[in-house]
This record gives structure tokens, sequence and C-alpha cells, in this order.
């Protein structure tokens, strides 16, 4: 499935709205850091650069798309639900009882979820093992991985970058959304790891600075880490943690927002601003 930019861009509003409403009705879970990377994601499944299967999720040469930043599942439940990997209603059973759409991706419960993750730092390690079985194998299929820009500072995270840049696995793109958030405060506080794209530049990647929340920009992005030869590209992915709702993020009062749901008096405001943003 390839899709031009401006219907990419009407996905990633729908699936930004999917991930408010499944948040509101768990009343639980993490909308902010799902909607940073609504672009990224949309782009991935819409644009033509994943080849899958929503009928048989295991197809062994379809490419891999691995959620490091395992909190931010709703994006992810969207966007394979906007693929048609399981009924749109579902999303509402997210973190309910018995529902596959579980609080982190579970890859034994849910088809087409290609790693089980939440523990941070560890899905680029799993990418380079994907990576590297494409390449034993003789497949031609592309492994993605997406992290939190705080998870670089825990985890296998260096070790896999140097492992992939040994290995010049030009079949693995690492995208960093870089909403400079995490749990308890600003990234750069936490554990400063500037320049991120100076860092994977050293162990020898390609790498990639965009604005994550503009389609346009992530499309080429992803189009010149195919081509790419060689060794792997990391895409540094600046993106705003609660892009669609970050007007009322600020009447809130909290511009981190981490894991924390609309209220449902709020919910129809924040879809309100979420398709205003998209110019509908």
């Amino acid at each position: 499935m390839s899709e031009n930019v401006e219907s990419l861009q009407q996905r990633a509003k729908a699936i930004r709205v999917d991930i408010l409403r499944s948040t509101t009705e768990a009343g639980s879970g993490h909308p902010s850091s799902s909607m940073s990377a609504a672009e990224v994601v949309t782009a991935l499944y819409f644009g033509g650069f994943m080849d899958y299967d929503p009928k048989n999720p295991h197809w062994p040469d379809r490419d891999r798309f691995i959620l490091s930043k395992g909190h931010a599942a709703p994006v992810l439940y969207a966007a394979m639900a906007e693929a048609g990997y399981f009924p749109k209603e579902e999303l509402m059973t997210l973190r309910k009882l018995g529902s596959p759409l579980e609080g982190h991706p579970n890859m034994v419960r849910l088809g087409g979820v290609e790693a089980s993750t939440g523990s941070l730092g560890q899905g680029l390690s799993i990418g380079v093992g994907h990576a590297l079985a494409a390449r034993v194998d003789k497949k031609t299929y592309h492994t993605y991985v997406l992290t939190g820009d705080g998870e670089l500072g825990q985890g296998q995270i260096w070790e896999a970058a140097a492992s992939a840049a040994k290995y010049g696995l030009d079949n693995l793109t690492c995208i960093v959304d870089r909403n400079h958030f995490q749990q308890t405060g600003a990234a750069e506080e936490v554990l400063n790891m500037d320049p991120i794209d100076g860092k994977f530049t050293a162990f020898g990647w390609q790498t990639q600075v965009i604005n994550g929340n503009d389609m346009h920009e992530v499309v080429t992005a992803l189009k010149r880490a195919r081509e790419v030869k060689g060794r792997p590209t990391c895409i540094v992915s600046l993106t705003h943690k609660g892009q669609g709702m970050l007007k009322l993020l600020e009447k809130l009062g909290d511009t981190n927002y981490h894991g924390k749901p609309v209220k449902p008096e709020d919910l129809d405001a924040a879809i309100a601003e979420v398709e205003a943003e998209a110019g509908v």
C-alpha cells in the first residue's frame, strides 16, 4: 500500500483520534507518547515502505516494525486496525481483561506485533537480530525500529548500534522519536544524550534529522534510508509529545502528560483540536 502525503496526513489524523478514544475508554495508557509518533508510524504502514499481509501476519518475507517504546502501543494498535489486522471496534478493548491489546505490545497474543516490548532499550537489539537473520536467510525484508529519546540512555542501545554498524546492516532503520520528554521530566535533564545524530554517526550509521511531525519530511527521510548501502540509518525525528492536542495540554498545564489518558469531559475538545490541526 502506498498513499500520497495528503492521504497519509488524513490517516495520521484518524490514528490520533483512535489513540485518544481508546486511551480515554481504557482510563489509562500513553496518548501523548503515541501521538508524537503518529506521522512516522502512519508513513511506515501506509506510505509504501513496508510489505505486510494482515491476513498472514507471520509471512516470512514481510518487513518488520518493532515498537521499542512499547508504552506507545496505542499508536501501533491504531495503525494495525487501519491496516486490517483486526476490526477497529476492538481498539476500545485496550487494556481490558482478556483483550490482546495489552498496555504494552504482546507478540504472543496479537499477530502482527513483532516483539513484546515495554522494557526500554531492547528493541534495537531485536532489530539487529532480524536484520542479521534476513541476511543469513537471503531475504530482502527491511527492519524498522522506533525508539524513544529517553530510552537511549538504557538497555542495549549502544551495543546494538555498534553491532549494526559492524555488520553493515543497510536493511535496518532506527527512528528516534525525539519528543524531549520522558516519565520523570525533560529527556535532556534526566540524561543528556545530545547530539543523538552525532553519536549514531560516530558508530558508523548514516543519520538524518527531520521534523517528525511533518509528513513530507518523514516520507522523504524514509525514502533516503532505503537508498543507503553498506550501513544502517538512524532518523532523529524531532516531534512534540502530544502533537495534535498541544493547546489542550498547555491549558491543562502539563506539556509532558506522560501516562495520562484524556479525561472524558475533555475528549471532545481534544478530538476537535486534532481535526482542526489536520485541516478537517
